[in-house]
């Protein structure tokens, strides 16, 4: 049983303030595309507003799904037109992903920013293998905060920090769960380049300014290291056996 860190309105005040932009150009689990290039079909969970299905479309993916318990199809399709994207591309399910059941399986799963919301971060992973097909690939980010930008989340947006798992982002405690589900080709490892943010609405203009320079400085230090980077990346493939 899987207990959440997290509610419907929490989610629904910070959709409130998000900012929908076009995909990002660079990620950062760039260096894994080269193991999915010649999958087709992706399923987001958690995905809403669509950016990052978006993303995979974009790279190769034509059948592009997302799973979220909040989804406001209007916003999805302002991202599909902001992103050059055929309108109604992504396709959606509004579903508890902890009640959801099918028969589906997909190429790609992927989620960010998902399974450190939730206590039972086994559960929330072996749900993600669940929907995976026979040799498909998982790619999991969880943002680090056990380290600066965890601490600049505690003092300054207590209530996101604490809507995280920490447990879940252990490497060693990540790499246990993967091997108990049996899968194969397992990379757990720190992101590259650090960063540091607060989520959209939280302080005032200086104090973002500052954390945004912050950032921009800790660019010079392109390091995988727990203090300064911004996320755990987990890659792992799912055995035809």
């Amino acid at each position: 049983m899987n207990t959440e860190l997290t509610n419907r309105s929490f989610w629904e005040s910070y959709w409130e303030s998000y900012q929908y932009e076009k995909i990002p150009k660079k990620v950062p689990f760039a260096y894994l595309m080269s193991k999915l290039k010649n999958k087709k079909s992706f399923i987001e969970i958690g995905g809403f507003p669509g950016t990052y299905a978006t993303y995979f479309y974009k790279s190769g993916c034509k059948d592009v799904w997302l799973l979220d318990f909040f989804i406001d199809k209007k916003i999805v399709n302002q991202v599909e037109e902001k992103n050059n994207v055929p309108l109604n591309t992504i396709k959606c399910i509004e579903a508890d992903f902890f009640k959801y059941n099918t028969c589906a399986k997909y190429e790609i799963v992927f989620s960010i920013g998902f399974i450190e919301h939730f206590e039972n971060t086994s559960d929330a992973i072996s749900r993600h293998v669940n929907l995976l097909a026979d040799n498909g690939s998982m790619l999991l980010l969880i943002p680090n905060f056990r380290g600066l930008n965890g601490f600049i989340q505690k003092i300054a947006d207590k209530r996101n920090y604490e809507a995280h798992n920490l447990q879940s982002m252990i490497p060693s405690y990540l790499k246990s769960i993967l091997h108990q589900l049996k899968l194969k080709n397992i990379a757990v490892k720190y992101s590259k380049k650090p960063i540091v943010w607060l989520e959209p609405g939280v302080g005032n203009r200086g104090g973002r300014l500052l954390i945004k320079g912050l950032s921009y400085m800790l660019k010079l230090f392109p390091v995988r290291c727990r203090l300064l980077s911004p996320f755990i990346i987990i890659y792992a493939e799912k055995s035809d056996i």
